[in-house]
């Protein structure tokens, strides 16, 4: 399961470094407001699936990446934001 993360999260690494000409992800990862755009986006489609019953799990794997280029896009690496929710834990 995890693994799956770690692969998205690995692509949107390696696409930073090297990008692909045409490629939706470095859009993504080069464009900030379009990133924050798909985000928000994404995340109404995924409440209103919820809320329908629909494509759920599809709707959630878009959140899933968009919000991992947006991560991306800004810098913020989720080993820090996994750092953070440990602690959290009570």
């Amino acid at each position: 399961m995890l693994s799956s993360l770690e692969k998205l999260f690995n692509i949107a690494r390696e696409r930073k470094k090297k990008p692909i000409d045409g490629s939706y992800t470095n859009k993504l990862l080069d464009n900030k407001s379009l990133s924050k755009e798909k985000v928000l986006e994404e995340i109404n489609e995924l409440i209103e699936a919820i809320e329908k019953d629909t494509n759920k799990i599809h709707e959630a794997a878009d959140v899933f990446y968009h919000l991992t280029m947006y991560l991306e896009a800004n810098d913020i690496k989720i080993e820090d934001v996994m750092n953070e929710l440990d602690k959290r834990r009570k």
